[in-house]
């Protein structure tokens, strides 16, 4: 009878997530030719968000005002943390309580939520594991360094590890679906943080001794050889793999089985001279990357028994050159988004977390690879930050722009409370997102963005040319002949800007925040025609979202459009030729 009970549970719990993943109006992810987007009550839904700091809901108290103060900057969502911690202060005793305060307070301020499950790791470290799990490394056992000491990250080899991990999301996933599941505030997961080995908490420094786990489970895995299931996958997708996987596995003759460095060759480090296309140790990371997927994967799939709500893994980026454990060694890094896929099929993209912005285009590119739609989940809170978000949704068709520490105080990452850039951005971006739906992934759309010694950016569209340069008291003083004694070229802020082209010869430029200068040249039909401006018109929005349009001319246009510091505005034109 007992048995009977239990199967028929089990199968009206398999129908209810079926029925779920169905449901048309279920968050999930689809491709409308654009490619991947986030798909939420029947249409897309781009997150112009906001993640708030790891602690900003450790209490109800603390996180109740913080819901209403980002709707008021004119975001449409907010990315917040759950913690195992205290999700199950005591082994299988369950207090979702913070969780119902997360959701309940988006809710009222009309904000959608994304939740980082800070499981087994964040920011490389288990720090967010309960005591329980902290206090009995022998049954939840920690991984170790290549020098054999002993670190505070919980092994991705340790089963026990992983099933107590997963069975605390799956029951968080559970009740999220018994409270939520009509009202859909919550749209999307972020399973774990920053994951892998890393050797301190800010990278750098001499941590080649953390490019894999040394742990006796570890060193029991490594000595055991690739699994067939991993060389399955590869020999399936042969032709769709990355050049880094790909190659290291054709250079060792496509073998099927043997050691790690058998098929992917000898770890070893490189030259350092082309970091971005070199991969040192990377049969040992692969093999780090295999276990950490695996052990997500799990984790991601237990989850979505329960509530199938879209999953993702973020990554603390590979830079300056640096190896695995530099970065967190076993991160969803582009160069090996193949181990990922094959060991964690229920994780659906993966997200790249942005402050060292001197690689943002790099970025941005590799992690747009392979069909993977580009989610920034964590990048800058400041000005700068904000007015590369135009160009960044105008360039890369992103689907997610969140700057962290966007509630204030906390760590030195923290926005200033006082600063309105991303309320400006996501107003003005709020009111596009029609046009940002309609040509979103076409060639119709183009992104524009100037700091420092990137002077100018400028991109061609049909036979015209949009031309963006930080906006120069000097030249303008100089043209206008005003004898000012003191000029200067104001450039410490950028200045972004996204780019639609209506019509062959009618263009909705938007964006601003640094002071800059947008101008259009282009080649007339005619031999001895000359373009010209035949109208520019600066547009607002009401309340209700309606344009507004304001004819500018004279002075206004005849130098080309301007936006000022610590402005963000949008032009209509038009242009004809005589």
């Amino acid at each position: 009878m007992k048995l009977t009970l239990k199967l028929t549970a089990l199968v009206l719990c398999l129908m209810a997530g079926s029925a779920l993943a169905q449901e048309p109006s279920m968050p999930h992810m689809a491709d409308l030719g654009h490619g991947q987007q986030l798909i939420v009550d029947g249409k897309p839904f781009v997150m112009l968000s906001g993640e708030i700091h790891n602690s900003s809901t450790g209490s109800a108290h603390y996180m109740r005002d913080i819901w209403q103060r980002m709707a008021n900057k004119n975001m449409n969502s907010i990315i917040a943390a759950a913690s195992w911690e205290l999700v199950e202060p005591e082994e299988g005793k369950y207090d979702f309580s913070l969780v119902d305060s997360m959701i309940v307070g988006c809710r009222k301020a009309g904000l959608r939520l994304a939740i980082l499950w800070f499981g087994s790791w964040k920011n490389g470290r288990s720090t967010y594991v309960p005591g329980w799990v902290k206090n009995d490394t022998k049954r939840f056992p920690l991984a170790m360094n290549a020098n054999g000491e002993k670190t505070n990250i919980v092994s991705a080899l340790g089963e026990n590890t992983m099933k107590a991990d997963a069975k605390a999301f799956a029951a968080m996933m559970r009740h999220i679906r018994e409270i939520d599941s009509k009202d859909r505030t919550v749209i999307l997961i972020q399973v774990e943080n920053e994951i892998g080995m890393l050797g301190n908490s800010f990278g750098g420094g001499s941590t080649v001794a953390f490019r894999r786990d040394f742990s006796p489970l570890a060193e029991k895995a490594w000595k055991k050889g690739v699994p067939a299931e991993l060389t399955q996958y590869l020999k399936a997708h042969e032709n769709e793999l990355q050049p880094a996987v790909a190659d290291a596995w054709k250079a060792n003759g496509k073998k099927m089985s043997g050691s790690w460095e058998e098929v992917f060759g000898k770890s070893e480090p490189a030259p350092g001279e082309d970091w971005q296309n070199e991969y040192p140790y990377l049969a040992e990371e692969i093999f780090n990357v295999w276990n950490y997927a695996k052990y997500v994967g799990y984790i991601a799939a237990e989850g979505k028994k329960e509530y199938p709500l879209p999953m993702y893994v973020n990554s603390w980026l590979k830079q300056n050159g640096n190896g695995p454990g530099n970065y967190p060694s076993g991160g969803p890094q582009p160069h090996i988004y193949d181990i990922w896929r094959a060991g964690a099929p229920a994780i659906d993209f993966f997200a790249p977390d942005i402050y060292a912005v001197q690689y943002f285009d790099w970025v941005c590119s590799t992690f747009s690879s392979q069909g993977n739609p580009l989610f920034i989940p964590e990048t800058q809170s400041t000005p700068a930050g904000a007015a590369r978000a135009f160009y960044t949704f105008g360039k890369y068709n992103a689907q997610c722009y969140a700057p962290f520490g966007i509630d204030g105080g906390g760590s030195m990452l923290s926005a200033d409370r006082n600063d309105t850039s991303y309320d400006m951005t996501y107003a003005m971006m709020g009111n596009l997102m029609p046009y940002y739906l309609k040509y979103g992934g076409t060639d119709d759309i183009a992104g524009l963005f100037v700091e420092g010694e990137r002077r100018t950016d400028e991109v061609k569209m049909g036979r015209f040319t949009i031309t963006a340069r930080p906006f120069s008291t000097a030249r303008f003083a100089a043209v206008a002949g005003v004898n000012v004694a003191e000029v200067r070229e104001n450039t410490a802020v950028p200045a972004g800007f996204i780019v639609f082209r209506l019509a062959e010869d009618e263009f909705l430029i938007a964006g601003g925040v640094g002071p800059c200068s947008i101008s259009i040249t282009g080649t007339p039909k005619k031999d001895g025609n000359v373009i010209g401006l035949e109208r520019i018109d600066e547009i607002s929005f009401d309340g209700n979202g309606n344009m507004l349009k304001h004819r500018l001319n004279g002075d206004e246009a005849s130098m080309g459009f301007r936006v000022r510091e610590g402005e963000v505005k949008a032009f209509l034109i038009k242009l004809y030729e005589y």
